[in-house]
């Protein structure tokens, strides 16, 4: 039996009849204005393969009995409701589901390890809650998992760590930690061994197409943000990979090893503090659509080897440190002056600075001088000048109208009409007089 009364303008609680249904399996009532808190006799529902709650105004906490359902329930969505308090730990051995959206709530606390039960779970969303907690490598031993979405919450600690597992995240396609507190340098051991996100060809039957696959598939909802728009996505293409590690504490260099993630589409590392060179080895990333570094502290020139990038389509490298001449094949002449504001020693197209023909890496000081000058074209090295001779000058005139009282009309201007300069009773004031003989 299924009922799917989605997307209409119900409101209220969920009426109680519901609950009786005992051969229910897909019971969809998302977006919709539904409010109240979930009554436990939601777990009567026995046969309840398919849950979709997501889009209301739904509150108070999540039920504990819940664990008499996991070993049915294939998808678990409660996203975008009001629920608060703990993820209950209700995810015992033989959990059969396969994606649990719980995004854009109130929940807190940690999430619970009994989620290493759920071996055919693909997918999680956790994004947009108050939990606090560390990553959670214990998740490397999810065989089956392509999204991890815990962007948005207070998790912490260091993501470098040695590794659990040989092959981590092997089938990982979405990674979103943004808005975190992650500190220290980026996971080298995970860029070499995101087997999804290496050497992916693409064909016309692009979908995930598998049996198994296909309630996960066909349910897919994930809130994420791509060329700098927040987007909701409800496909999942084989070919889809993005990592956003942005709004975080991470440090250190970019690793060169990022570049084995050759089949990688968005990648997002921006408001770290990470530092040092843009690794040519991101030439690599041949399908790269978005790449956004911005907000860092990278030094250095843009890599030639970024002109391969011919899917570009958005680039921020934004408040950096970085000099040279910009690339100018292929993408690069796509790109405005956004994309590299705040890096006041870049020069060429788009930026109206030029680049010295003799040295593309030095600028032409008139050049720099513009930038932080005056509109009528002089610089503050001009103006210095002009002013210290101006001042000697000054000193020097002033001498001569103490000492000579000329010209005339000034020393009467300064010292009022009337007065009289006399060089010679001066001189005899200073002159000893004689005695008479």
């Amino acid at each position: 039996m299924e009922l799917d009364l989605s997307s209409n303008k119900l409101n209220g609680p969920i009426p109680s009849t519901i609950w009786n249904l005992s051969n229910l399996k897909y019971l969809v009532l998302s977006s919709n204005k539904l409010n109240g808190e979930l009554p436990f006799c939601i777990c009567n529902l026995t046969s309840l393969q398919l849950l979709l709650l997501s889009n209301n105004s739904l509150e108070g906490t999540v039920p504990q009995c819940f664990r008499n359902l996991s070993k049915s329930l294939s998808i678990f969505h409660l996203n975008a409701n009001n629920f608060s308090g703990l993820i209950p730990s209700i995810f015992i051995n033989g959990c059969s589901l396969q994606s649990i959206n719980l995004s854009g709530n109130k929940l807190k606390g940690r999430l619970p390890k009994s989620l290493i039960n759920c071996k055919s779970l693909k997918g999680l969303d956790v994004g947009n809650n108050r939990i606090r907690d560390k990553f959670p490598f214990w998740m490397e031993g999810l065989p089956k998992l392509r999204v991890l979405i815990l962007k948005s919450n207070k998790f912490d600690g260091n993501m470098s760590l040695a590794s659990r597992s040989n092959l981590p995240f092997q089938k990982l396609q979405v990674l979103d930690i943004s808005d975190n507190e992650f500190v220290g340098s980026l996971p080298q051991t995970y860029f070499k061994n995101f087997r999804a996100m290496m050497d992916v060809k693409e064909n016309k039957t692009d979908l995930i197409t598998s049996s198994d696959d296909d309630s996960f598939l066909r349910y897919v909802e994930m809130r994420i943000t791509l060329k700098g728009l927040d987007l909701l996505l409800t496909r999942l293409l084989k070919t889809f990979t993005t990592i956003d590690l942005s709004s975080n504490n991470f440090s250190g260099s970019i690793p060169d090893s990022i570049g084995n993630l050759n089949s990688l589409r968005y990648l997002n590392l921006s408001h770290n503090n990470l530092m040092g060179h843009i690794p040519a080895s991101l030439g690599n990333i041949s399908v790269l659509e978005s790449l956004d570094l911005s907000s860092k502290k990278l030094e250095g020139g843009i890599p030639s080897e970024l002109t391969r990038l011919t899917f570009l389509e958005k680039l921020n490298l934004s408040m950096n440190d970085l000099v040279g001449q910009i690339p100018q094949s292929n993408q690069f002449s796509t790109f405005e002056n956004d994309s590299y504001v705040g890096n006041l020693r870049l020069c060429g197209v788009p930026l109206t600075r030029k680049c010295n023909e003799k040295n593309e890496q030095q600028m032409q000081p008139e050049e720099e001088e513009d930038e932080y000058g005056f509109i009528d074209g002089f610089g503050w090295r001009s103006v210095v000048m002009g002013y210290g001779s101006g001042f000697i000058v000054g000193i020097g005139i002033g001498c001569w109208i103490i000492r000579f009282g000329r010209p005339r009309w000034l020393v009467e201007f300064f010292f009022g009409v009337g007065y009289t300069y006399n060089k010679n009773k001066t001189r005899k004031r200073a002159t000893p007089t004689q005695r008479r003989s």
